[in-house]
């Protein structure tokens, strides 16, 4: 099985045309980065005015209660409904990144939310103390608080889109799910375990980058990651100090000052 699938990855029909792997790996990375920024104008504004105010909770819970619903009947649903609807070549793709923009939502919603709305009320009450008004609250402090459950969140939508778009192949969406759909089809199972393959490489990758990004985009003071010290930034000893109390002296020095008996 191992050596069916290498010589399929090794064939050279199968990484030219708009069937090959680099059309077919296009495709499902402009249907993730097109559904997940719709999903991000919608759920990032609303999670954070929802943590920032304390109203409307019921969005997120009602977001959340989305999760249970089947995937793949979801994207029968709504290409069933809305494909008849549009006259073109767009039929079958914009109910599908209707269906993922969807899916896409609740853990963008859901990690606005619960970073924003757990930033401690003493730091919202110390930027009110120091003038800023309710606008630069949010985006001066909750925001960059709530930074890496924003970025959970963003992976977690991320990674379900690109799992959905893999099945939504089966309502003739491209991306690397025609693999499996067209190899079922075809009962051809090496080009099967290639797409499965291709689809599991993409998710570990983009994973991967995004926890490069919430690594380096978090800042150090919230993340706990602490810096390298160089030589510059140990504090010089002033010489006029040395041996006056103050623990920096020499080897030998007093660390308390000299009693004088009574």
């Amino acid at each position: 099985m191992i050596d069916d699938l290498v010589s399929w990855l090794q064939d050279p029909e199968h990484w030219t045309g708009p069937d090959g792997v680099p059309a077919r790996l296009g495709e499902h990375v402009v249907y993730t980065v097109v559904t997940v920024g719709i999903a991000l104008v919608i759920a990032g504004p609303l999670g954070a005015w929802v943590g920032h105010t304390g109203r409307g909770r019921w969005l997120v819970t009602g977001a959340n209660a989305l999760r249970a619903v089947p995937s793949l009947g979801l994207l029968f649903a709504i290409s069933m409904l809305v494909g008849p609807l549009i006259q073109s070549s767009l039929a079958f793709t914009i109910p599908s990144i209707i269906v993922l923009v969807i899916l896409a939502i609740p853990p963008l919603l859901s990690g606005t939310y619960a970073g924003v709305e757990s930033v401690d009320p003493a730091a919202r009450d110390a930027a009110r103390g120091m003038g800023m008004r309710g606008g630069q609250v949010l985006t001066r402090v909750e925001l960059p608080i709530a930074m890496p459950l924003f970025l959970s969140g963003l992976r977690s939508a991320t990674l379900q889109v690109i799992a959905t778009a893999t099945i939504a192949a089966s309502i003739s969406l491209g991306g690397l799910g025609r693999y499996l759909i067209d190899g079922l089809a075809a009962r051809d199972l090496p080009q099967m375990i290639a797409g499965a393959v291709l689809v599991a490489v993409l998710a570990l990758v983009t994973d991967g980058l995004l926890a490069l990004l919430q690594r380096y985009a978090v800042s150090p003071g919230i993340s706990g990651r602490r810096t390298r010290v160089g030589p510059t930034d140990v504090p010089r000893l002033d010489p006029s100090r040395a041996g006056t109390g103050t623990g920096l002296g020499p080897p030998g020095s007093r660390s308390e000052p000299d009693r004088q008996p009574a």
